[in-house]
């Protein structure tokens, strides 16, 4: 996660993305929006800096984010809100795995799925 220990700076606020259970980057990553190869050259900001993503996150440890525009979750169809919260949440618990794991392959990160995904 740290650039020579450093770690990654938002493209939003400019502070520290400082671990991946606040990263954007490697939460698209780990539900299959970004391909392995792009993540060197993707920038990172942190997940709360996302709305449109974070508001899917629906788990007692993540304060909801609530957006009030065109695509506010309100404003769309239901049966893909639902969809997307299972993933984006089951993707932000993975950040939390990942970040007690220690020492795994970033090839490892993603769910079970997008990994298979990525192996066909």
């Amino acid at each position: 996660m740290a650039k020579c220990d450093e770690g990654y700076l938002c493209g939003v606020c400019g502070a520290d993305v400082e671990n991946v259970t606040d990263s954007d980057l490697y939460l698209r990553y780990v539900i299959g929006l970004i391909d392995p190869e792009l993540l060197h050259a993707t920038p990172e900001r942190h997940i709360r800096c996302n709305p449109a993503l974070a508001q899917f996150i629906v788990a007692d440890d993540f304060e909801p984010i609530v957006v009030e525009d065109d695509f506010a979750k309100a404003n769309l169809d239901p049966e893909y809100v639902r969809k997307r919260e299972s993933l984006v949440t089951r993707g932000w618990e993975r950040l939390k795995e990942i970040r007690g794991l220690g020492d795994v392959s970033i090839l490892e990160f993603p769910l079970p799925e997008i990994i298979e995904r990525m192996q066909e």
